[in-house]
């Protein structure tokens, strides 16, 4: 595979569109679509944009099943030393470990691919298994590419006397002094008899996590020497663990995932996760679940993606081996999978306990496939690319699911926008028109009209208006709050979703109602306190300026019921100065009026504003996927041109 830079663009635009969605509202199948956009994001950012950057880089294969069907068994057994550990305590991996030939080890002590798991390197852990006892000696090598153990210089041993130390990772590399050697004298060499300690750890963060050699800076990170069981960051997290061996291919990594069934739901997301992130899959399944719903899950996923897929049929009864293994091609041909590489492994002591290693002859046919899927360019190129191109096809269905419940958020959004906003447009016009009818002239203040201006004064007619003013107002919240509450009955499931309202309700909200009023009542007795000013009639501050304002209050919250309030005004000051005195008090009380109700449909409309449910990331993710579509128009990955040279040889031959 050629980098393809527009499809590489492409790519990275799509990503950030959907990292860019949201789906707040508890709606149905919102659930489901936040799922599906972070098994997007982590396919996009852990396996395609890595793929497409960078085709070059080491096939990884990931080992995955349910529980007790033997990865880290398998995985060990391939590599030819414990690199991951197995047992038959469940579940065991808890922490995933990726294993790869030590030139191939920059690819991935970064953040290339799985860039939401801190790498780390703890030491290595070599004991003696069964194989030592069968002639197979203390390196347990046994030749060729893909050997058990080491079987020849590795450049992973301690540096020699007088020379200069050697990173046990990089063989030659002079940049590090005199690490080999402990400060006790015990070198810091790998043999299959001993568990040393090592001082190197694998870096969290690479500033080119794409480069193949990483500078000396990048070379410090998480905890070096912890156990598998402390992999576990503090926060909760999980790290990757990261094992080299010399035995292992160039151009292929192995990694051993948690269990896919884990009782544990952190393990099962981390398993899915690693599986989305791998250009092979190789499923492990035993004789006595292989008809589980877990692993065919799995297998049908696979072929939905038209990854690159290989099964592993492990702990097949010897005297029953050729019926299980006819049973279960019998399934894989009637989901379509009869084509699938398939492996049977013989039920054997060393995966009993499942702490020791498989023979060779259990394994080789899986270990040649791998290999060859590695080395072979042609294997190579239908591997990725077939894992590549059938992860992009399956991105149409996915991301317009994902632009379809972006504009399910957004309709939901905008109806409970609307509700919010008829409920208070008709509180408004309510009461509007209960100022009108005189709805104030009640209680106190009919009480204080009655008596003004003998036995009332202005003041406290203005006091009793300005009680019922401020009562009038908060109903009508009350009123449009409740309307809203009835509206949203008929779609209860999004009531548990919406973020609270702070201060709706209570003496808060009727205190912030009352401060308006209150600013509302002091801006009519300054204008009433000028107008009787400039009609030369201010004969002391409680004279004509308090009888002026407790008529102005009466016209404008009496509302018809009052009688003689206007005339009585209009004789106080003239015609055109109590016209225009009434025109700017009204004005000021419509404002006050408006700015409480809207005040307070703003502070109900916040939450529903702060979701950020709107069009936007609908529309984005159409556009992406569409120039995305244009990007990949030739419908797959083209090949290298090694590969279209082998092709040509093959075509001649």
């Amino acid at each position: 595979m050629d980098v393809r830079p527009e499809l590489l663009d492409s790519l990275t635009a799509l990503r950030e569109r959907v990292a860019a969605a949201r789906f707040p509202l508890p709606l149905p199948g919102a659930e489901r679509a936040r799922r599906s956009r972070a098994e997007l994001l982590a396919q996009l950012d852990d396996y395609l944009l890595p793929r497409v950057r960078t085709p070059e880089a080491p096939l990884l294969a990931v080992i995955g099943g349910s529980t007790g069907a033997g990865k880290s068994t398998l995985v060990n057994s391939l590599v030819g030393r414990r690199v991951s550990e197995a047992g038959v305590l469940r579940p065991t991996t808890r922490t995933p470990v990726l294993v790869c030939h030590p030139d191939d080890r920059s690819w991935f002590v970064g953040q290339r691919v799985l860039p939401r798991l801190e790498r780390v390197w703890v030491p290595r852990q070599d004991t003696p298994g069964p194989h030592d006892a069968t002639g197979l000696g203390g390196s347990m090598g046994v030749g060729g590419s893909f050997g058990f153990g080491f079987g020849g210089d590795t450049g992973m041993g301690p540096p020699r006397p007088g020379e200069p130390g050697t990173d046990p990772l990089r063989g030659d590399d002079e940049r590090y002094p005199q690490r080999g050697v402990h400060s006790s004298g015990h070198s810091f060499g790998y043999s299959s008899s001993s568990y040393s300690p090592s001082p190197y750890s694998c870096p969290s963060r690479c500033p080119d996590p794409y480069s193949h050699h990483q500078p000396d800076e990048a070379r410090s990170g998480p905890r070096a020497g912890t156990r598998p069981e402390e992999d576990e960051k503090e926060d909760g997290g999980v790290g990757l663990r990261l094992e080299t061996d010399a035995g292992m291919p160039r151009g292929l990594a192995l990694l051993d995932a948690p269990d896919i069934d884990s009782l544990v739901a952190r393990n099962r997301d981390l398993a899915a996760e690693l599986i989305c992130a791998a250009d092979i899959w190789v499923l492990v399944t035993t004789a006595a679940r292989y008809g589980d719903a877990v692993p065919w899950h799995l297998l049908r996923t696979a072929k939905e993606y038209d990854v690159t897929l290989a099964t592993v049929l492990d702990r097949v009864p010897h005297q029953m081996a050729a019926e299980v293994a006819g049973q279960y091609g019998v399934l894989l041909e009637r989901e379509g999978l009869g084509q699938v590489p398939r492996f049977t492994i013989p039920e054997l002591p060393e995966s009993a306990g499942g702490s020791g290693l498989l023979p060779v002859s259990a394994v080789c046919g899986l270990r040649d496939w791998l290999e060859r899927c590695a080395s072979d360019p042609v294997a190579r190129e239908a591997a990725a690319g077939r894992t590549a191109a059938g992860a992009l096809r399956s991105l149409r269905s996915r991301v317009a699911s994902l632009a379809g419940a972006s504009a399910a958020q957004y309709a939901a959004a905008l109806r409970l926008t609307q509700q919010v906003e008829t409920a208070y447009e008709s509180a408004t016009a309510r009461l509007h028109a209960r100022i009108a009818a005189g709805e104030l002239l009640a209680g106190d203040a009919a009480a204080h009209w009655r008596g003004f201006p003998t036995d009332s004064g202005g003041e406290e007619l203005f006091d009793a208006f300005t009680e019922g003013l401020t009562a009038l107002l908060s109903g009508a919240v009350a009123a449009a709050d409740e309307r809203i509450i009835e509206e949203r009955r008929a779609g209860p499931e999004l009531v548990p979703g919406l973020p609270p309202v702070a201060g709706a309700g209570g003496e808060e909200e009727r205190g912030r109602i009352g401060v308006l009023v209150r600013r509302w009542r002091r801006c009519v007795e300054e204008l009433a306190d000028e107008e009787v000013c400039a009609a030369g009639r201010a004969v002391s501050p409680d004279g004509e300026t308090e009888h002026v304002v407790g008529l102005l209050a009466a016209v404008l919250l009496g509302g018809r019921r009052v009688v003689g309030a206007a005339a009585a005004l209009t004789e106080l000051l003239g015609e055109e100065s109590a016209q225009g005195l009434r025109e700017q008090c009204t004005a000021l009380l419509n404002g006050c009026v408006e700015r409480v109700l809207d005040g307070e449909r703003d502070r109900r409309l916040a939450p529903l504003d702060a979701l950020d449910a709107g069009p936007e990331p609908q529309m984005e993710l159409v556009a992406a996927f569409s120039a995305l579509s244009k990007a990949e128009a030739a419908g797959e990955f083209p090949p290298t041109r090694a590969a279209r040279g082998l092709q040509s040889v093959h075509r001649e031959r």
